[in-house]
């Protein structure tokens, strides 16, 4: 293809993409007031745990303050509903410069990546309430609980990305070992750094009052680096026994 084909190739994408985010915003949009129940909810537990004195509420400091809210959840949902549509135009525009070895292994790295990815968001989403109740039993019996509901958003929405980012970095452990850019024998040795780092980013993604969302979630993560490990000396071994039959002059 020549360079104006290509532009116009990805023209045609980007245009696909942009009406499928578009249309996946808008039903986000409509299904905000769930989504901001589901939010929610840990606040009621700990009005809930607190008793009928507690003042815990939400707090919006601007006029267009909750209408600002449900635009970012839209956007944030509406790309995540649309995963689908751009992800296939990426691919769909990618895949007739790829060999077939290279379409292999990129099906391969996004079947594993895609289920960690929400794998680790579900489990970001499911430590994210017990993290709110826990800081939220600091607070004195003559103080309130009163949450900027920006702040609160942004709160979940990085949480639970993060924690989402980090079960897919074993992912990008086995692509630099496919690469060459690691060998297997060099991550297995960095074990103790990944377990520290593990521990580090569950104390850091979880309060420190609760232990066992913290143990949990560094146990996911170290085992997922040794799983990672593992995997990549495995690979490792079988190209070494595949050198010497490559070295081997033919008859």
């Amino acid at each position: 293809m020549s360079l104006a084909d290509h532009l116009r190739e990805v023209r045609k994408r980007l245009i696909i993409s942009a009406i499928g985010m578009v249309v996946a915003m808008i039903v986000a949009f409509i299904l905000t007031d769930p989504i901001i129940v589901a939010m929610t909810e840990p606040v009621r537990i700990v009005q809930e745990l607190r008793g009928e004195e507690a003042n815990v509420s939400f707090m919006y400091t601007t006029i267009t303050g909750a209408f600002d809210q449900r635009l970012r959840i839209s956007f944030a949902v509406g790309i995540l509903l649309s995963a689908p549509i751009w992800l296939w135009q990426i691919w769909a525009f990618l895949m007739p410069g790829l060999t077939r070895k290279e379409i292999r292994y990129t099906i391969g790295f996004a079947a594993a990546a895609i289920p960690l990815f929400f794998a680790g968001a579900f489990v970001g989403w499911l430590v994210m309430p017990h993290i709110i109740e826990v800081m939220a039993g600091f607070t004195t019996d003559f103080a309130s609980n009163n949450y900027d509901a920006k702040l609160y958003y942004d709160f979940i929405f990085k949480l639970v990305l993060a924690v989402g980012i980090a079960f897919v970095l074993p992912v990008f452990l086995v692509a630099l070992n496919f690469a060459g850019i690691m060998s297997g024998k060099a991550i297995a040795k960095g074990w103790r750094t990944a377990v520290l780092i593990a521990c580090l980013f569950a104390g850091l993604a979880t309060p420190a009052a609760d232990i066992p969302s913290m143990l949990l979630l560094a146990g996911v993560l170290t085992v997922l680096y040794f799983l990672a490990a593992g995997l990549t000396l495995l690979l490792d071994r079988r190209r070494a026994k595949r050198a010497p039959k490559l070295l081997e002059p033919s008859a």
